[in-house]
């Protein structure tokens, strides 16, 4: 008989090793942040696995949607997760990386009328949209509404060009744009899983940045 061996690490060697890289102060703070990931395609789904190998506390990931043989290409699912939702297939992956992280999905599409109750626990909103009315209405929403909390959106990661025009933008104290604010999948034509990646980690890198309070000049 083949002995069954628990691999994971404990909370307390999972919590050990990431102070050992972040140091104890940074870390709390991470652990101890809850993060809203609007949209779990191509940007969504690698912000959340950047934050979830980062040690963030608590993650609200929401989407109303399904992974489809289209998304394998940029996003973090696999093949076997075909028809399943985003909300449950992300879910899965990120307890397979993080085992302690605290999770809340919602399979929902996020409006006007429910955005209110499903971001109130998030410090920090990113908007992960690829549909240009639903980052607009999203974006306007939270400056309006939420003036108290962090938005980092994205805006232009289509295409085949430089990763050196992906940047992040400071517009007000509370609202970062991150992308080359230009590309649009509509006259680019592509979606390339390597740029997505860049404006998504840009993302991911400016909330772990908000966290640790070393903002943006510009």
């Amino acid at each position: 008989m083949w002995e069954v061996v628990d691999l994971f690490p404990t909370k307390e060697e999972w919590n050990k090793a990431l102070a050992e890289r972040h140091g104890k102060v940074l870390q709390k703070a991470f652990s101890s942040a809850t993060v809203a990931i609007c949209g779990l395609g191509g940007l969504g789904s690698h912000i959340a696995i950047s934050l979830a190998r980062a040690g963030l506390g608590k993650l609200i990931l929401i989407d109303f949607d399904k992974v489809d043989v289209t998304n394998l290409h940029r996003q973090q699912y696999k093949a076997n997760q075909i028809g399943s939702n985003k909300t449950d297939a992300l879910s899965e992956n990120l307890k397979e990386i993080a085992p302690h992280i605290n999770l809340e999905a919602h399979t929902v599409r996020i409006t006007e009328k429910n955005a209110a109750g499903l971001l109130k626990d998030a410090e920090i909103i990113c908007e992960a949209f690829d549909d240009a009315e639903a980052k607009a209405m999203l974006t306007n929403l939270v400056l309006e509404a939420m003036p108290e909390k962090f938005l980092v959106a994205a805006s232009g990661m289509a295409g085949f060009g430089s990763a050196n025009t992906v940047k992040t933008r400071r517009i007000t104290s509370k609202f970062y744009l991150c992308g080359d604010e230009v590309s649009d999948v509509q006259s680019e034509g592509s979606l390339v899983s390597s740029r997505v990646m860049l404006c998504a980690a840009h993302q991911a890198h400016t909330v772990l940045r908000i966290l640790a309070e070393k903002f943006e000049t510009e």
